[in-house]
């Protein structure tokens, strides 16, 4: 039988530059003959992609603070069964943009659920599944808010052309929002610094992804 695989997730706020970082780390190591699976939450499953276009739509903007916790929890327990857990079952390295950190940051600090409820969920719905090493992508608020706003108004002259979907949601709330989200994900950090390392995403994409190399080399013993 395979050696359990390695569970490696990407946090931070939008337009952190995780999800580019993450296709560069996949890249490296599939280089090396490393066997990946890429996948995404919410989502990473048909079932999960359901709930994320219903998550993420702007016109969705009326759901409750607990509604949209207990569907990031839907989609991650299918995630968790169908996806996560059979590709470190084979021995894949499993790289997943975003996790329970995400839900903990912004629908624990973000809307002022806190970490507890998050947390509790985690433990009976996931298994309290932990990923092998978290890499949190830190940035200015200001910043990432505004490369992210940028971001979605060039989506949103696309859209009118085309059928993308539609996943502005969050995007749309106050930076004050982005704030709580931002200081949970450092509580996180400062809660688990085994697991939780920070890297200054105000460098080129270059840089961090040197530095995020250096510390999967580290995990993995590369």
């Amino acid at each position: 039988m395979a050696a359990r695989g390695k569970f490696i997730t990407f946090e931070g706020l939008d337009g952190s530059g995780k999800s580019t970082q993450l296709e560069k780390l996949a890249r490296s190591l599939r280089a090396r003959d490393v066997a990946v699976t890429v996948t995404r939450e919410p989502g990473g499953t048909t079932t999960g992609e359901k709930i994320r276009e219903v998550l993420l739509h702007s016109s969705t903007s009326g759901l409750s603070s607990f509604t949209e916790l207990a569907l990031m929890f839907a989609s991650r327990t299918q995630h968790i069964h169908e996806i996560i857990l059979p590709a470190l079952i084979e021995g894949r390295i499993v790289l997943c943009d975003r996790f329970t950190d995400s839900t903990e940051a912004y629908q624990g600090g973000g809307r002022k659920l806190g970490s507890k409820p998050v947390r509790q969920m985690h433990e009976i719905l996931c298994g309290n599944l932990q990923p092998d090493l978290t890499i949190l992508l830190d940035n200015e608020v200001a910043f990432s808010v505004d490369r992210a706003r940028r971001r979605n108004r060039k989506y949103k002259g696309r859209l009118e052309k085309s059928k993308e979907k539609d996943e502005n949601r969050f995007e749309q709330e106050s930076r004050a929002f982005f704030g709580r989200v931002r200081h949970a994900y450092l509580a996180i950090a400062a809660r688990e610094p085994q697991r939780v390392q920070v890297v200054n995403a105000r460098g080129t994409p270059s840089e961090t992804h040197a530095v995020i190399m250096e510390l999967v080399r580290k995990k993995l013993k590369l």
